[in-house]
C-alpha cells in the first residue's frame, strides 16, 4: 500500500437535495473530496419514506431525509459511511433497517447500524484501488430504546447502533459528600434502591461511595469528574478493530460522542480519550469524532491519528421537511403547526440556540496520508456552513477561511498538537 489518501468529515444532517448544476462552493468541496482514496462521513440522519413511526423520543429533532439525499451525499465523492450517532432511532426499528435498505440498494459502505448488536458492531470493508480500508463504529450518545440487541439461543436480536456506553463517578470532598447523603435523605430520591439493599437485591455501596438516583459519588481529596468507557462494550469495539486489522490493509474507527465532563463541550470528555486510544492500540489508524456540532482538538498518538471532533459538514436542521406530535406537544404548540413556524419558536426566531452559536458554523475536513502503514501527512481544509445565510442556505458547506484553523489549533495545544497554518491550510508536520 504506497499513498493512500483518506478525507473524513463530521456530521451531515442533511435534508435539501443538491441542485443539478450544484451550487456556488459545491464543486470546489468536491473536488477536494474526490481527489482522496476514501472519503468519510456521518450520516446525522435517517434516509426514508417514513417507512418507520416516530420514536418517543428523538436526538433533538426528529430526523429524517428522503432517501435520494443519499444519492447527493455520494456526489460529493464520500464512499465509506457511519450510520451510529442518536439519531439512529429517531423512527423506531423501522426507521433503522428502512435506512440501511436503502443504504444496500445504493451499494453504500457503511457501519454502526444493523438488525443485532453482532452487525451493528461488525465493521465494513471499502474496496479502494490501494487498498482494503475498514470502519468500526459506534455511538455513546443515544437514547437506550436505540441500541442493537445480541441474539440469543432462542430469540433474535434487536436492530439498532452499536453503543460505547461509559460509567461516571463524581469524585468530592467531605463537605460535598456529607451535602449530597443529606440532600439524598430529605428527598426519599435513592428510597427504591434502598429498599433493595434492605432485602438483599442490591448490594450497599462502601463507606466511600454514595449516590443520588442514578448519580455515583465518591469521597475524595478534591472535586473532580472521573468517565471512563463500559468495559463490556469496550471490549466489544477492540475485538471488533482487532478482526478489522487482520482482514484490512487500514482500520478507521468513528465514535458519536456528545458528552463532556465540563460544561465545555470543545473539550472531549475522559472516556473518549481512553476509548480513542484503547481503538489505537487495538489496530485502527485513525479514530474519526463527531457528535457536539463543533470541533475539538486533534491529537497523534502512537502513530494514530485522532480527531475528538469533526464538527459539521452538512447541518440544515431548520429546513427539515416533518416533525412528529412529540415535537409540537414539548413546546406547547398545536399539532397542526407547520415546521417552519416551530422552527421559528424553538429558535425564538433566530436569536436563541444554533442559529446564534458560531462554532456550530464553521469546521474543517481533515486528510492524510498513509504509506506502509504509516500516516505522512495530516492537513485541514476550512470550511464554512453559512451562518449569516438565510435559513434556506445555513448549514450548506462552502470553503472557508483560516479562521477556524486558528481555532482549531488551539484546541489542538492541550494535547501537544501543533498546527501550522499556511495559504487558508493546516498541517500537521511529521
Amino acid at each position: 500500500m504506497k499513498n493512500m489518501t483518506f478525507i473524513a468529515t463530521g456530521d451531515a444532517f442533511v435534508t435539501q437535495r443538491i441542485p443539478a448544476e450544484g451550487y456556488e462552493g459545491f464543486e470546489a468541496l468536491r473536488d477536494i473530496i474526490r481527489a482522496h482514496d476514501v472519503g468519510f462521513s456521518n450520516l446525522e440522519m435517517t434516509f426514508h419514506n417514513s417507512e418507520g413511526t416516530p420514536a418517543a423520543v428523538s436526538g433533538g429533532t426528529w430526523a429524517m431525509a428522503d432517501p435520494r439525499c443519499l444519492d447527493d451525499m455520494r456526489s460529493y465523492g464520500f464512499n465509506l459511511f457511519t450510520t451510529a450517532n442518536n439519531h439512529t432511532g429517531d423512527y423506531g426499528e423501522g426507521g433503522v433497517m428502512a435506512t440501511i435498505r436503502h443504504l444496500r440498494e445504493r451499494d453504500m459502505v457503511f457501519s454502526g447500524t444493523g438488525a443485532s448488536l453482532e452487525e451493528a458492531s461488525r465493521a465494513c470493508y471499502l474496496e479502494s484501488r490501494k487498498g482494503r480500508v475498514a470502519l468500526v463504529s459506534a455511538c455513546s450518545t443515544f437514547h437506550v430504546s436505540s441500541m442493537a440487541g445480541g441474539q440469543s439461543g432462542s430469540m433474535p436480536g434487536r436492530p439498532g447502533l452499536s453503543p460505547l456506553r461509559f460509567t461516571t463517578t463524581y469524585h468530592v470532598t467531605r463537605p460535598h459528600f456529607d451535602m449530597v447523603k443529606e440532600l439524598a435523605k430529605i428527598t426519599y430520591v435513592n428510597a427504591y434502591n434502598d429498599y433493595g439493599i434492605k432485602l438483599g437485591y442490591v448490594n450497599p455501596n462502601p463507606e466511600d461511595v454514595t449516590v443520588f438516583g442514578s448519580h455515583r459519588f465518591a469521597l475524595a481529596e478534591e472535586d473532580r469528574v472521573e468517565t471512563a468507557p463500559l468495559e463490556r462494550d469496550m471490549a466489544r469495539i477492540e475485538e471488533e478493530v482487532r478482526e478489522a486489522r487482520r482482514q484490512a490493509d487500514v482500520v478507521l474507527v468513528s465514535l458519536h460522542v456528545h458528552e463532556t465532563d465540563f460544561d465545555d463541550f470543545a473539550v472531549p470528555p475522559a472516556f473518549l480519550e481512553k476509548a480513542a486510544k484503547r481503538c489505537i492500540d487495538a489496530g485502527a489508524s485513525a479514530v474519526i469524532g463527531h457528535g457536539p456540532h463543533e470541533l475539538r482538538g486533534v491529537e497523534l498518538y502512537r502513530g494514530g491519528l485522532i480527531l475528538y471532533s469533526l464538527g459539521n459538514f452538512i447541518f440544515q436542521t431548520e429546513t427539515i421537511s416533518v416533525q412528529p406530535y412529540e415535537a409540537y406537544a414539548n413546546k406547547g404548540l398545536p399539532i397542526d403547526t407547520k415546521v417552519g413556524a416551530y422552527m421559528d419558536r424553538r429558535s425564538k426566531n433566530g436569536t436563541a440556540g444554533y442559529p446564534t452559536q458560531e462554532d456550530i458554523w464553521r469546521s474543517v475536513m481533515a486528510s492524510w496520508t498513509m504509506e506502509e502503514d504509516r500516516i505522512t501527512q495530516v492537513r485541514f481544509h476550512p470550511i464554512s456552513l453559512g451562518m449569516d445565510q438565510p435559513r434556506t442556505r445555513r448549514g450548506t458547506p462552502v470553503p472557508g477561511d483560516e479562521g477556524v484553523l486558528r481555532h482549531l489549533a488551539e484546541l489542538s495545544r492541550p494535547f501537544g498538537t501543533e498546527i501550522r497554518i499556511a495559504d487558508n491550510m493546516g498541517y500537521i508536520d511529521l
